[in-house]
């Protein structure tokens, strides 16, 4: 049975709505919530200001997209999440 909610991690996907990237986002989170249904408390979609795309893991920005230079790879913002929440998990093809 998975931890209750309040227990588990949340991400939060932080974007920019001038720059149209609500949907960008909520196919990241869609994403995660696929991989990590039973790990995860909650994955919100954060407005934010221009240009911003982050993807946070509760206090830990695990990529933002000024300091990277690009937008995230799902596979890995999925290795850098299991590596925190689940690092005994096969990720499948995402591990290959």
């Amino acid at each position: 049975m998975a931890e209750p909610a309040a227990h588990r991690p949340r991400i939060a996907i932080r974007y920019c709505p001038a720059c149209r990237w609500v949907v960008r986002a909520a196919w990241m989170a869609q994403e995660l919530l696929t991989t990590f249904a039973d790990d995860l408390g909650e994955v919100a979609l954060v407005p934010a200001e221009q240009g911003v795309f982050q993807i946070w893991l509760d206090d830990e920005c695990l990529h933002d997209r000024r300091a990277a230079g690009g937008f995230p790879e799902t596979k890995p913002i999925k290795r850098l999440i299991r590596d925190r929440i689940a690092p005994a998990r096969d990720l499948g093809h995402s591990d290959r």
